[in-house]
């Protein structure tokens, strides 16, 4: 079971938490893809809105691609919640989820590294972002043999922490908390060969100021300081939601050449922002991810 926060749960925690389980208990007596379409319109239709996210994507798109429509922008408000709703019923539906995804073939200039450095037992690292179903390329491995662990990200919720790291644990383990003791664990399960998932596009205020969407964006290099010391491929690798909302394509992008840390940290972001500006609609808009978070002008939805 998931190791409890330290923070004490407010009033704000619980409710929240209790409507979320409540949702989530009832969408899993449906069927899979039922609830994982009911669970994108709920979010999109309900959640979004009262989350003030329409607000946050339409901000976010000013700054980033301030060449879209109206109609554009009003499509991505809808369209961008819907995705993360259905993530989150996909990871919450645990084996049911793995089953879909298991099987799926690793398509990309990357595959056939990744395949070698699994048979030859080689470290690598997996970088990734807030892009389709982040969880689908790890679970898919992680069902097939590959070691793959992930570094996480606590929950400010320590109740939904709780319970959101039980669903991911299902999916795969082992899961590596940020923190000193997570580092330690990770970096051990790093050295043995393991390949290690990072989600490299949350804003870091001791990253480097690189672009994404041609906007500088603060990008810890992590993943490119831990393939230069560990001697390990450095991968992207992305799972992209097919035109049904249900099914996925694993891509692995060609490895990243060793060389500068700020370099090769860039060409994460440019591998992220080419995928997204092709399905805008799968990366997570809500994201803080630039600062100032908007300028004035610019098309609104």
């Amino acid at each position: 079971m998931a190791k409890k926060s330290a923070r004490n749960p407010t009033l704000t925690d619980r409710v929240s938490d209790g409507l979320f389980r409540g949702l989530i208990s009832v969408a899993l007596r449906l069927p899979y893809e039922r609830r994982v379409k009911a669970a994108g319109w709920i979010v999109s239709r309900l959640v979004a809105p009262a989350a003030g996210w329409p607000e946050r994507i339409r901000a976010n798109l000013r700054l980033a691609r301030p060449d879209l429509d109206g109609a554009e922008i009003r499509r991505l408000v809808r369209d961008v919640p819907d995705n993360i709703g259905r993530t989150m019923m996909e990871i919450y539906s645990g084996r049911e989820f793995v089953k879909r995804v298991r099987d799926l073939p690793l398509t990309g200039p990357g595959a056939a590294a990744l395949e070698a450095a699994h048979r030859d037992g080689r470290p690598v690292i997996l970088s990734t972002g807030h892009f389709g179903n982040y969880d689908v390329a790890r679970a898919a491995l992680v069902a097939r043999g590959y070691r793959v662990g992930a570094l996480y990200k606590p929950m400010a919720n320590p109740l939904f922490n709780a319970h959101y790291l039980d669903a991911i644990s299902l999916i795969g383990t082992p899961l590596f908390p940020r923190g000193q003791k997570g580092m330690g664990q990770m970096l051990k399960f790093l050295k043995s060969g393991g390949m290690l998932g990072l989600l490299m596009d949350q804003r870091m205020s001791h990253g480097e100021e690189l672009t994404f969407f041609g906007e500088t964006a603060l990008t810890a290099t992590s993943a490119a300081d831990l393939a230069l010391k560990y001697g390990a491929d450095l991968l992207p690798v992305y799972a992209i939601r097919q035109p049904d909302g249900l099914s996925f394509e694993i891509r692995v992008e060609a490895p990243i050449a060793h060389g500068d840390p700020v370099a090769m940290t860039q060409k994460i972001n440019d591998s992220l922002e080419a995928l997204s500006r092709a399905h805008m609609e799968q990366w997570f808009w809500i994201h803080r991810r630039w600062r100032p978070l908007q300028r004035p002008g610019g098309p609104s939805g």
